[in-house]
C-alpha cells in the first residue's frame, strides 16, 4: 500500500515552465556541464533552470531522477545541475548550506546561495538568457536553498519549484521583488515533514507555511484557495494530490 500522499501548495498559476549540445562552466568547484538546446540562437533570449540536488546526492543523479535535461531540445531552455561541496567527514556527503536545520551541519558556513547566483551570472555572460525566465528546481535539502537563494536574488530570480524542501522560520521582510513558488510536498514525508519539524534543534516551517510566507512577501491572498485535486502518482488509484492556490 502506497503510504506517499502528494499535495501540491502553488502560490502562482505563472510558474512557466537530453539538450544536443553540452558546455561547461568552472566556478571553482570544477566543471559543470551546462546543457544547450539544439535550437538556442543567440538572437533569442531563453529560460535558464538550475536544478538544485537534495542532500547526499549530485546534480547529475538529481537529473538522473528527474529527467529535465531531456526535456531541454523540446521546450526550449539552459539547463544547468550544479553540486553542492562535500562535507568535511567521513561520509563526505553533499548538500546546501540553505538554512540552520539544513544541511551545513559541520558548520562550514559555505555561501552556496551567491554561488548559485554566480552559476546564474556566467551562463548569462555566454548565452543569451531571458531575465524574466530564470528558475530553480530543488529536492529536499536543494528545496531549502531554492527558497533562499529567491529571497537573497528576488531580482534575478522568477520562480522557484521546491519537492519537499521549506523556507526560512524567521521573520525577515519580504525581498526586493516577488518571486512565484511551486511548493510538492507528501503529507506522510519521513524525512521533511510535510507539517514540519526541526533538524539538530533548528526548526523548520511546514509546506503550508512555507507558501503562506511568500504569499504575504508577494502581497497574495492570505489564505489559500483549494482546487481540483490532481492524478499525480499513477501507483495511488483516483485523484490523490490536493491543490492550494495562493494568488
Amino acid at each position: 500500500m502506497q503510504r506517499l500522499k502528494p499535495l501540491l501548495v502553488i502560490l502562482s498559476l505563472y510558474f512557466f515552465c537530453s539538450s544536443s549540445l553540452a558546455q561547461s562552466i568552472d566556478l571553482g568547484r570544477g566543471a559543470l556541464p551546462l546543457k544547450v538546446p539544439s535550437n538556442y540562437s543567440s538572437s533569442s533570449p531563453m529560460p535558464l533552470i538550475v536544478l538544485l540536488h537534495g542532500y547526499t546526492s549530485s546534480g547529475a543523479n538529481q537529473d538522473s531522477y528527474m529527467g529535465f535535461s531531456k526535456l531541454a531540445d523540446q521546450y526550449g531552455f539552459l539547463f544547468v545541475a550544479p553540486d553542492g561541496n562535500k562535507e568535511p567527514g567521513g561520509d563526505q556527503n553533499r548538500f546546501w548550506n540553505a538554512s540552520p536545520a539544513c544541511c551545513d551541519f559541520f558548520r562550514t558556513e559555505v555561501d552556496d546561495s551567491n554561488y548559485v547566483a554566480s552559476i546564474i551570472d556566467e551562463v548569462k555572460s555566454s548565452y543569451n538568457v531571458d531575465p524574466n525566465r530564470v528558475y530553480l528546481i530543488g529536492h529536499s535539502n536543494g528545496g531549502f536553498m531554492s527558497y533562499r537563494a529567491a529571497y537573497e536574488h528576488s531580482d534575478t530570480i522568477a520562480a522557484i519549484a521546491s519537492l519537499a524542501g521549506a523556507s526560512h522560520v524567521d521573520a525577515l521582510p519580504a525581498p526586493k521583488s516577488p518571486v512565484h513558488v511551486l511548493q510538492i510536498h507528501g503529507t506522510e514525508d519521513g524525512t521533511i515533514a510535510y507539517n514540519g519539524d526541526e533538524i539538530q534543534g533548528n526548526r523548520y516551517p511546514s509546506a503550508i507555511e512555507s507558501v503562506a510566507k511568500w504569499a504575504e512577501y508577494n502581497g497574495c491572498r492570505a489564505e489559500g484557495a483549494a482546487r481540483e485535486q490532481r492524478d499525480l502518482e499513477a501507483r495511488i488509484d483516483g485523484h490523490e494530490s490536493s491543490v492550494l492556490l495562493f494568488n
